[in-house]
């Protein structure tokens, strides 16, 4: 149901605030679970111990005192007397709170710091009793306040509760035991007990694992044998002559992706395969030997990449690969100046490029390939549905290659790509160095300042990776353009520095890139901009500001840039974060650079939708689910989908295919 509709009777300040939030009907807004829940449990004094999380009831003794500090940033100490004592509380970023008077009932839950010192996480000017005992929390954006998000939540569940479906067929909810759709929302959302939220987040788990099956195996069932492309027909000969002129000798697990991508070039079923790796595995390499067979057959390509900067790597790398091979490379950008766009264009359409190198430029209007038979996209988790189905739309049955160097474990993979074919490269080349990461706990790398100077002597160059671009009053992290300013003037006797980020020009970009690849700048102050493509050989330091802000696998890409050849590199994250899951994750990355453990260890702390970004159309999210930790449940819907398919005869199963098709009729495609 739209949220416009009048049944629901919002607000215009409940409307504004679910809109705000990305939430657009009924059903988004029933599945904008909360992340925590406030339990207002009293502990007993006795039983305290430091950095403890505790609830007391007390009356306010003296007048809470307003101290400001900071950016926006504020403290409100007041005094609570309970349990006969009298307890010392610090409200951080809580202003209205100096309205407390004395004697006012408050119920305090926060942490216990020791000597009666309590830092407050919430308050309420109430009695314990008069309070509930568990709350959820939501995420929510800038002056959005938790009442006005419940409330929300509240009114639209009670006023489409006619519009509530079954996500389950009944007799899996005999079977496991499992809560009504609506009973479930209802206790995840307006629990009366812990044990509530749990069984309604038992349930919502297992309906979106068996969504998400379900959804996987109608694909399958649309998109197999239905579909038949012309086979390529290619010299293997020719593709073994090219490999072995390489100068280094590609491992097993390169070998093995190129066999399977030739031998899916070479059926009649069009390939949608995804080839995933560390960084610097080679899984360039292993595209281009598609490409040439693809050339071999007489067909064009493309490619598609995030960023300029990376589709001109690719675009150089395929050069190199190629240079003894007659085959015709071309590059299109949007910043490419019109007069070549036009060529490049000319030629594509005639025929006249067997392979185009680009960002999303390749799949844009206008743009004609004269026979397109492989696609192949790097980085695929950052192009959305649509840019990836507009490129296979250019061509015919096209065969479809995606690449991603945010390896997942093979156990996990089967269901992260669940209509995909997988090639999986482990092994790395030989004498391939790791680089040495170090955990800074400020956000400052003087304490590793001589390091930094004698590596820039040693005439290697230096990565200095910051959060934003300037400085923003909404933003608090060190920027590009103060951090440049700040070391030119600290480096200025052993090199030069240099600012690069997304608000510059496509030909200042460039410019930028050519001065570092030359070394006529020795320090390149960068957003996350440089993440991916960037090669530079000589570059084998990293400085990180901020690192808490980023994600690990985000990380382990920008690290990957300085260990391009067979020099140490050196990579220093710096934060001044006091948050434990923030140091866990940074502490993992000083311990491993092994991708896999990695992603591994990222799906564990923070789901899949932050690492792979949007996954193929029709396919839902998990929002609720982990795919480390519900493995066994995992496990069951993939049978459960499975069966269910297979016995479309019984009613319910025939009920939950045809919700499933109707779901999925916009989407459908042997691509996405």
């Amino acid at each position: 149901m739209d949220l416009t509709e009048k049944s629901l009777k919002l607000t215009p300040l409940q409307y504004k605030t679910l809109t705000a939030l990305g939430l657009n009907n009924s059903k988004e807004v029933l599945s904008y679970y909360p992340f925590r829940y406030e339990i207002m449990e009293e502990t007993p004094y006795a039983n305290w111990k430091v950095k403890d999380k505790v609830t007391i009831e007390g009356v306010v003794v003296k007048v809470p005192s307003l101290y400001r500090f900071g950016r926006k940033k504020s403290v409100i100490r007041f005094d609570v007397m309970a349990y006969d004592r009298v307890f010392h509380i610090s409200l951080f970023n809580r202003p209205w709170a100096k309205q407390l008077q004395i004697e006012d009932k408050v119920t305090i839950s926060g942490i216990y710091m020791g000597k009666d010192n309590i830092t407050a996480i919430s308050y309420v000017a109430k009695p314990l009793n008069d309070i509930p005992k568990i709350t959820p929390v939501y995420s929510l954006k800038k002056d959005m306040k938790q009442k006005t998000i419940r409330d929300s939540i509240k009114k639209v569940y009670q006023n489409s509760l006619n519009e509530i479906q079954e996500e389950v067929p009944y007799s899996f909810l005999d079977k496991y035991q499992l809560e009504h759709h609506k009973d479930a929302l209802r206790k995840v959302h307006f629990p009366e007990s812990k044990e509530e939220v749990q069984r309604g987040i038992r349930t919502l788990k297992y309906e979106e694992f068996l969504q998400f099956f379900l959804s996987i195996q109608y694909m399958r069932s649309q998109n197999g044998e239905d579909l038949i492309k012309e086979p390529k027909r290619f010299d293997t000969k020719a593709i073994d002559t090219l490999l072995g002129n390489m100068e280094f000798t590609p491992t097993e697990d390169q070998v093995k992706a190129i066999q399977d991508i030739l031998k899916d070039l070479s059926s009649n079923k069009p390939m949608y395969r995804i080839v995933q790796g560390d960084v610097g595995c080679g899984k360039t390499l292993v595209a281009a030997m598609g490409l040439y067979a693809t050339f071999l057959a007489g067909y064009q390509s493309a490619f598609l990449a995030p960023t300029e900067i990376l589709a001109r790597q690719h675009y150089a790398s395929l050069k190199e690969i190629f240079k003894d091979v007659n085959i015709k490379i071309g590059l299109l950008y949007s910043g490419e100046k019109n007069d070549e766009k036009g060529r490049v264009l000319k030629a594509l359409e005639k025929g006249e490029i067997d392979i185009l190198v680009g960002t999303h430029s390749i799949i844009q209007e206008g743009v004609f390939y004269h026979n397109l038979g492989f696609v192949v996209v790097d980085e695929q988790q950052r192009f959305g549905v649509e840019q990836r189905r507009a490129l296979r739309e250019k061509g015919e049955k096209v065969d479809f290659l995606l690449m991603s160097a945010t390896p997942i474990p093979r156990t996990l993979a089967s269901t992260l790509y669940g209509d995909m074919d997988i090639s999986t490269i482990e092994t790395m080349p030989v004498g391939r160095k790791q680089v040495i990461t170090k955990l800074i706990k400020e956000n400052s790398f003087r304490s590793v300042l001589n390091d930094v100077f004698d590596l820039l002597k040693s005439g290697r160059q230096l990565y200095v990776i910051c959060a934003a671009v300037e400085e923003s009053e909404d933003y608090e992290a060190r920027n590009v353009i103060d951090t440049a300013n700040t070391l030119s003037k600290l480096f200025k006797e052993v090199g030069k520095v240099g600012v690069l980020h997304g608000r510059l020009s496509s030909e200042e970009k460039s410019l930028v890139m050519k001065k570092f690849e030359k070394n006529e700048i020795q320090v390149l102050v960068s957003t996350t901009v440089v993440e991916v493509g960037v090669n530079v050989v000589n570059a084998t330091g990293m400085i990180i500001y901020d690192a808490d802000r980023f994600g690990m696998s985000q990380i382990h890409q920008l690290r990957g840039r300085i260990q391009r050849g067979p020099s140490q590199g050196y990579c220093w994250l710096l934060t001044d974060s006091m948050d434990e899951n923030s140091l866990e994750r940074l502490e993992i990355l000083e311990k491993t650079t092994n991708g896999f453990e990695i992603s591994y260890q990222d799906l564990r702390l923070r789901g899949p939708g932050d690492i792979l970004g949007t996954r193929q159309s029709g396919v839902p999210d998990f929002i609720l689910g982990n795919i480390v930790e519900d493995t066994k449940m995992i496990e069951t819907a993939k049978k459960d989908a499975k069966e269910i398919f297979e016995h479309p005869e019984i009613d319910e199963n025939a009920w939950m295919i045809e919700k499933i098709k109707n779901k999925n009729k916009h989407n459908i495609s042997y691509v996405d």
